[in-house]
C-alpha cells in the first residue's frame, strides 16, 4: 500500500512537472516522423500480467522488401536517438504506472514471449510491480548483458524498501543527466533474450 501511495503521488507530480516536455516531444514527432506519437507493446506485469507499455516513438517503420521490420539502427532516426538518450521517450509509462500496471521503481517489464525462457529462479523477478526504473538500470542499463540484468532483479525483488526506491530514483536522475548505459554495445537498443542467462544475485 506504501509503494502504490508513493507512485500515485510520484506519477501525478512527474505528469504535472514534465506535461511541457512531453507536449513538446509529441509536437517533434508528429512534425518529423508523423504519426502515431507513441511506441505501444504489450509487456509482462507482475506475477506475469500483460499490459499495454507505452513510450514516445522513436523509430520509422521501414521495411525491407520481404516486409520485414529493418534493424533497430537503420530505423532509429536523429531526433528519436536525441529522446532516447535523454530518456524521454520512456514518460509516457507515468500513465501505466497512474493506471497500477506498473510502479515508478522495479525490474523493467520485458516482452510477454520472454517468460517462458525463464528458469525459476529468473520468475521471481515477476514477484514484484515492474518499473520505470530499477536496480539494473542503475548498475549500467543496457549496457550490461542479461545475466547482470537478472541479478540485478533478482536481488531487488528480495530487498525491495521504499528507502531502496527512493534511492533509485535519485541515482537515475543522476544517470540520466549524464546519458550512462542508453545502448548495449553493438546495438542500437538491447539485443533479444534467447533464455539460459545464468541465475544469480548480484548486491
Amino acid at each position: 500500500m506504501m509503494k502504490r501511495a508513493f507512485d500515485v503521488c510520484g506519477s501525478l507530480l512527474g505528469l504535472i512537472l514534465l506535461s511541457p516536455l512531453m507536449l513538446l516531444t509529441a509536437y517533434k514527432i508528429s512534425r518529423e516522423m508523423g504519426k502515431p506519437l507513441f511506441f505501444n507493446a504489450t509487456r509482462a506485469g507482475m506475477d506475469g500480467r500483460p499490459f499495454r507499455l507505452y513510450k514516445f516513438r522513436t523509430m520509422t517503420d521501414e521495411r525491407d522488401e520481404s516486409g520485414k521490420l529493418l534493424p533497430d539502427a537503420e530505423r532509429l532516426t536523429p531526433l528519436g536517438e536525441k529522446i532516447r538518450s535523454s530518456s524521454v521517450d520512456e514518460l509516457p509509462q507515468l500513465l501505466n504506472v497512474l493506471k497500477g500496471e506498473m510502479s515508478l521503481v522495479g525490474p523493467r517489464p520485458l516482452p510477454l514471449e520472454y517468460v517462458p525462457r525463464y528458469s525459476a529462479a529468473q520468475k521471481k523477478r515477476l514477484s514484484v510491480p515492474q518499473g520505470m526504473t530499477g536496480w539494473a538500470q542503475i548498475h549500467g542499463r543496457n549496457a550490461i548483458s542479461w545475466e547482470e540484468k537478472f541479478s540485478c532483479d533478482l536481488w531487488y525483488a528480495e530487498n525491495w524498501s521504499l528507502a531502496l526506491d527512493m534511492k533509485i530514483i535519485l541515482v537515475t536522475l543522476k544517470k540520466v543527466l549524464t546519458r550512462e548505459g542508453i545502448n548495449a554495445e553493438g546495438e542500437a537498443t538491447m539485443p533479444e533474450f534467447k533464455g539460459g542467462a545464468p541465475d544469480g544475485k548480484k548486491e
